[in-house]
């Protein structure tokens, strides 16, 4: 007999990560092919290949299940910069998002999640307000006065966002890096 402990291995999944990543991934697909308005709880589980049931077990609502999808996809996918300065730091960043919101995917994930309900924005934006708070505490930091994070996004990502979103027409990375010259003269 052994003192030593036996270690039973985790599992790096299991059944609940492929449910997830299937019901995300149908969303993704089904939101690809044709309007939000289409999207049910029931047309995404046939997608994902599992029972309706296991879809409003684990969402609850449409609006719950695409925040999900949401905060998945904007989470951690643009790199916050550090460029040594708060301008560049801004401006690589800016480029960066015009860049993300020119996919199309991108917005009709966006526009389903916010038409979603009353807190689909939150998903939308949340990590870019997280990435906007990094980079300026970072001015601060070294010493810089940098404005607040509700200044910065109604500077930057508001006109990135409305363009997107409300005209149709993404911002090219030139175009949003002029955005930080109107919050940082």
């Amino acid at each position: 007999m052994s003192d030593v402990p036996t270690v039973t291995p985790l599992r790096p999944g299991g059944r609940s990560a492929r449910v997830r990543a299937a019901v995300h991934h149908a969303v993704e697909e089904l939101l690809a092919e044709g309007p939000s308005e289409a999207l049910t709880m029931p047309v995404i589980a046939a997608r994902a290949g599992v029972h309706p049931t296991t879809v409003y077990r684990r969402w609850g609502s449409l609006a719950d299940l695409l925040a999900d999808v949401a905060t998945s996809r904007f989470s951690g996918d643009i790199v916050v910069p550090d460029t040594g300065t708060l301008r560049g730091d801004l401006e690589r960043w800016a480029a960066a998002v015009a860049t993300d919101l020119a996919d199309p995917d991108v917005l009709a994930l966006m526009r389903a999640t916010i038409g979603s309900g009353p807190d689909g924005g939150c998903a939308c934006v949340a990590d870019r307000q997280d990435q906007l708070a990094a980079m300026l505490d970072r001015e601060a930091a070294r010493g810089g006065q940098p404005p607040s994070v509700n200044a910065t996004a109604d500077l930057i990502l508001g006109p990135l966002y409305y363009r997107a979103l409300f005209l149709g027409e993404p911002a090219d990375a030139t175009w949003a890096r002029g955005l930080v010259s109107t919050l940082l003269p």
